[in-house]
């Protein structure tokens, strides 16, 4: 069973991978959340909100807060760019080489 720094990494990496496959780099918490889950993350709602607050205080993300308990988050270029390996964080997961 992978400890809670790896599952929080790899969170944080889903998070900015969808968000850098979206067309305009935008979801919003009830599909991210549903993402998240769906790649095998186990992830609350407080989890979500606590990734993404994390990931916004290193300016890997923007969130605006729509009211009614919605979220949207873009991605930054910095974003985009750690969810495709071009460069690291500490604190998020690499992504695995593809091919």
């Amino acid at each position: 069973m992978p400890d809670l720094k790896t599952i929080t990494e790899h969170r944080r990496l889903a998070i900015l991978r969808h968000l850098a496959s979206a067309s305009t780099y935008t979801s919003n918490t009830s599909i991210l959340h549903d993402v998240v889950n769906g790649v095998g993350v186990s992830t609350s709602r407080d989890q979500l909100i606590a990734a993404l607050s994390w990931l916004h205080e290193q300016e890997l993300l923007e969130m605006t807060d729509l009211g009614d308990g919605v979220v949207v988050a873009t991605a930054t270029g910095r974003g985009v760019e750690v969810a495709t390996g071009a460069a690291e964080h500490p604190g998020v997961r690499r992504p695995s080489p593809r091919g």
